[in-house]
């Protein structure tokens, strides 16, 4: 299926102009997340190209999106709502929702990594928005990306989530959020029919700092 037959039907752009935001994007407020979202749309489309039922191409745009509301500046919780107004206002529903649910797979609001930097109003806002949302597999496919991808490239999960714990500390929400993006893995294998780290390379030389035989 080419691009633009996913665009039209998924409500979301081509390739080539979720890569132009992206860089764009990247010049407004330079950073290791634009890397990131590449990495999260390789793995997104890596992933999907091997669970039958899910395009590949269609992952790959949302994988570059997800985390394109921090274009507007460096922010926690805010970037998901910056995003989540960006996408709707070009009329990429579709996308727009993806730059919403990528930060929680465990769907509460106060469930995520960073700074709680919304208004009430604009929090108000986002809870609504929500918990109207009825997750899907390409909801689950990029939350679990975000947590496969590092700047620096593929990388076990319990690597990615120490990571952001260290960098944006723990809450209350910790324990059940690492818990729901294992089930995210456990899940996602069992739709590859495999072990879906075996589908990312580099991971083994970029989770543990040297590489592994054969690996690149």
């Amino acid at each position: 299926m080419s691009d633009s037959a996913v665009a039209r039907k998924m409500s979301i752009p081509d390739r080539r102009e979720a890569e132009a935001w992206l860089s764009e994007g990247g010049r407004l407020n330079p950073g290791p997340w634009v890397q990131h979202s590449l990495n999260v749309a390789y793995a997104a489309s890596l992933i999907a190209a091997a669970a039958p039922g899910l395009d590949g191409q269609a992952a790959y745009v949302l994988g570059c999106l997800h985390d394109i509301g921090r274009r507007f500046g460096v922010s926690g919780m805010r970037h998901v709502l910056d995003g989540y107004r960006f996408l709707t206002r070009l009329g990429y529903p579709d996308a727009a929702r993806i730059s919403l649910t990528h930060s929680y797979p465990l769907q509460d609001v106060m469930a995520i990594s960073g700074e709680v930097d919304c208004s009430p109003a604009e929090l108000s806002e986002l809870e609504s928005l929500l918990v109207r949302i009825e997750y899907d597999a390409y909801d689950q496919l990029i939350q679990l990306c975000d947590a496969l991808a590092m700047a620096s490239g593929f990388v076990l999960i319990e690597k990615r989530l120490v990571d952001v714990a260290l960098r944006y500390g723990c809450s209350d929400f910790s324990i059940k959020k690492w818990e729901a993006i294992l089930a995210l893995k456990a899940h996602f294998d069992q739709r590859v029919g495999g072990n879906l780290y075996s589908l990312l390379p580099g991971i083994v030389s970029t989770t543990f700092g040297f590489p592994q035989a054969g690996e690149v």
